[in-house]
């Protein structure tokens, strides 16, 4: 396998389940020291918060954060140490996940990158206190239909506008409840196949969470982020980001920006990439993957199931 072909992908939030990583650490060295470096770091048992719950806490996202970027950083480093000549041309994440890909890249040390990350779940958890909000997934339309959907939706006080961009037919919007519960009684009238209101209080990637911009501006500045050795596949601009000032717009803009997860693959689709390898918990990025290109191979690694798997096709 051309290293040339490879991605490595990072799950974000929605990924999570309780469990995630425990089978991981179990069963090789180098992840449970993963998870146990990560409670030093942070003061507190991730671990077993992942791997035991109570399931409420998990899903706080000031903890779902850190606990998906720690069982991603435990599976890279085991499929590094496994799989020393697996060189990626580029890596990846979704959202939260795009931490984890700094990671990957050698743009931010792991110790750094988890306090930032559990900073960004805090913030995003005060913002969602502060400004509820809602968000919901619209299914069977695409990004200008859904847009026009969220712009007659809003209003000058109540804005809903397009979150994430999963892949074709697949879209997230996200802003104040009101106009998102206006968008989703609209949905079928516009074409939509389906509109799901989402369980959740934060309206991530929308204004609702430009209370907290200045101090993750500021948290994003204090983190040493250095130019990546890897290129990564911003989500804002969904094109490569060469350099640390790059890395922290990416970052400040993504919080009430969308994440533009299909352009993002099909710029490393143009790349040459044939093989998408997602790295930590479920395979919620391949399925995606499959949705934008499905002629790609694509490999999930987030348990000792997969690398056994997986080993085969790797060390080829």
């Amino acid at each position: 396998m051309s290293a040339k072909q490879i991605a490595f992908l990072f799950p974000g939030q929605g990924s999570q389940k309780l469990g995630m990583g425990a089978d991981l650490a179990k069963a090789f060295p180098i992840a449970k020291a993963t998870f146990e470096e990560a409670n030093q770091i942070l003061g507190l048992s991730i671990s077993q918060l992942a791997w035991e719950g109570p399931e409420d806490e998990l899903n706080d996202t000031a903890n779902t954060q850190p606990a998906l970027m720690v069982h991603s950083v435990a599976a890279l480093r085991l499929l590094t140490d496994q799989f020393p000549q697996l060189n990626p041309s580029a890596v990846a994440g979704h959202s939260m996940g795009e931490l984890s890909a700094l990671v990957a890249a050698g743009a931010l040390p792991f110790a750094d990158a988890l306090r930032l990350v559990r900073t960004r779940g805090e913030l995003m958890k005060q913002a969602g206190q502060d400004s509820p909000g809602g968000m919901a997934a619209i299914l069977g339309l695409g990004i200008p239909d859904v847009e026009n959907l969220c712009a007659s939706s809003s209003s000058e006080d109540e804005v809903v506008q397009v979150a994430n961009d999963n892949c074709p037919g697949q879209v997230v919007i996200s802003g104040h409840r009101a106009a998102v519960d206006r968008a989703v009684a609209n949905a079928k009238e516009a074409g939509a196949k389906r509109a799901l209101p989402l369980a959740v209080s934060i309206a991530a990637h929308s204004p609702l969470m430009l209370s907290i911009e200045t101090e993750f501006m500021a948290a994003v500045e204090a983190a040493p982020i250095t130019d990546p050795r890897i290129p990564i596949v911003g989500n804002v601009q969904a094109s490569t980001l060469q350099s640390a000032q790059a890395i922290r717009e990416d970052l400040n803009a993504q919080l009430n920006a969308r994440v533009r997860w299909t352009e993002s693959v099909q710029a490393m689709l143009a790349m040459g990439i044939d093989t998408f390898i997602e790295i930590g918990s479920g395979s919620v990025l391949l399925n995606l993957v499959k949705r934008i290109d499905r002629a790609s191979t694509r490999i999930a690694l987030g348990n000792p199931e997969d690398f056994n798997q997986a080993a085969e096709l790797l060390a080829a």
